[in-house]
């Protein structure tokens, strides 16, 4: 689940992604201060909470951070304009440490590579990787499925020439971090970082 504010280019609105669209027409149901967005499968992919200053104060802008007690408040809010779905749960941070377990070649591509990466404690992720230096023993920054990049870009689980991916392994110029390299090759960290750390992105 993702919340995004930015005042400037839409308003006093909290924007939430609950889901991924998969490129569906979407339908707009409003009702008061509140919209929900649906595929036309009736999957809801999002919420619009407007006047959200009104409701509570945020500090940032971009991707925003919300402590439970405000996703509380905001399911408040959009069981009184009268829908009955609630917000899921938040699952945790979504830019991590994690550690390639395994890399191997991938079966239908001459750059791709299937890797195993644990994320936090002993938990695991699939993740297709298309960088040159990835490989087995790296601590990397791993994007989670449902993670915004600092370009508004939000990471799913997907497919690959045919195979699963959970995730992202992160480049520095993903990252837009100063003096990044313009090389298809992904960051790598210290060997004393922990797995499973969580990373301010």
């Amino acid at each position: 689940m993702i919340f995004a504010y930015n005042p400037e280019y839409v308003g006093d609105t909290l924007l939430i992604v609950t889901n991924n669209d998969k490129g569906l027409p979407q339908k707009v149901t409003r009702k008061g201060k509140v919209a929900r967005i649906q595929t036309e499968d009736q999957c809801t992919v999002g919420w619009n909470i407007f006047g959200i200053s009104q409701l509570m104060a945020l500090q940032d802008v971009g991707q925003v951070e919300l402590s439970q007690q405000q996703i509380g408040l905001l399911n408040e809010t959009i069981h009184e304009a009268g829908f009955t779905e609630s917000l899921p749960e938040i699952e945790g941070p979504k830019f991590v440490v994690g550690y390639v377990k395994t890399c191997e070649a991938h079966q239908d591509s001459d750059h791709l590579s299937v890797t195993e990466v644990e994320v936090d404690q002993g938990k695991t992720l699939q993740i297709v990787c298309g960088a040159a230096n990835i490989r087995e023993g790296l601590k990397v920054v791993v994007a989670k499925p449902g993670a915004m990049l600092p370009d508004g870009t939000i990471i799913w689980s997907g497919e690959l020439r045919g195979v699963q991916s959970y995730g992202m392994i992160c480049s520095a110029k993903e990252l837009r971090l100063s003096n990044a390299s313009e090389k298809r090759e992904i960051l790598e960290l210290p060997q004393d970082k922990s797995i499973g750390e969580t990373l301010v992105v």
